[in-house]
């Protein structure tokens, strides 16, 4: 096993375990570094509101590693979510219209939730790992610009989380945010961000 494969594994068991205890993570992600737990554990969920600084009211999306993981949060998915993900050349955030067995708190409150599958290695096995969908918000403080790389994420950030994972932190390639779509129940859908 290569040494980068080997610090993979590690830090993926190490988040994991802190997650599964409740903890919050800071971690890298397909887009930008990102802040992250257990997204069926509501406590969890409240300790990233309050170190971002930010309203309970505006929901998290969250990552999962594959389209039947999805298939386990919402109520339904269109076939449209499949050819969207499939299609798409960059990360994607499908936000579904009936969301279940996540924390309440994760939920918008027209009971969408904006979900994630990632390509990128790290992020998607540390979502197989843990066997659930994991948050991901950007890693700033609500209003404050999102840090495109892990040395521009502030202090407060850093010393706020349980957990900060020591994979990909020297990579400097300037990532962007996600794609959002918006499903809704009708079947149309709406582009939030592009």
């Amino acid at each position: 096993m290569e040494n980068d494969d080997k610090l993979l594994v590690e830090e993926v068991k190490k988040a994991v375990e802190v997650m599964k205890n409740g903890g919050i993570i800071l971690y890298p992600t397909d887009t930008v570094w990102g802040i992250g737990c257990d997204a069926t554990n509501a406590q969890a969920v409240s300790k990233i509101y309050k170190l971002k600084q930010r309203e309970d009211s505006k929901s998290m999306l969250c990552l999962v590693d594959s389209m039947a993981r999805v298939a386990m949060y919402v109520e339904q998915v269109p076939e449209m979510a499949y050819d969207l993900t499939e299609i798409s050349e960059k990360p994607i955030t499908v936000i579904y219209p009936a969301a279940k067995g996540v924390a309440p708190n994760i939920i918008a409150d027209d009971g969408s939730l904006g979900i994630r599958i990632s390509r990128e290695k790290f992020s998607k096995y540390l979502c197989g790992a843990l066997g659930k969908p994991v948050v991901s918000t950007s890693a700033n403080i609500s209003g404050e610009p999102t840090a495109a790389t892990f040395s521009e994420i502030s202090d407060a950030i850093k010393s706020g989380v349980d957990y900060i994972v020591n994979y990909r932190r020297s990579d400097n390639e300037k990532k962007q945010p996600s794609s959002i779509i918006k499903l809704e129940k009708n079947g149309t859908f709406v582009i939030l961000r592009k």
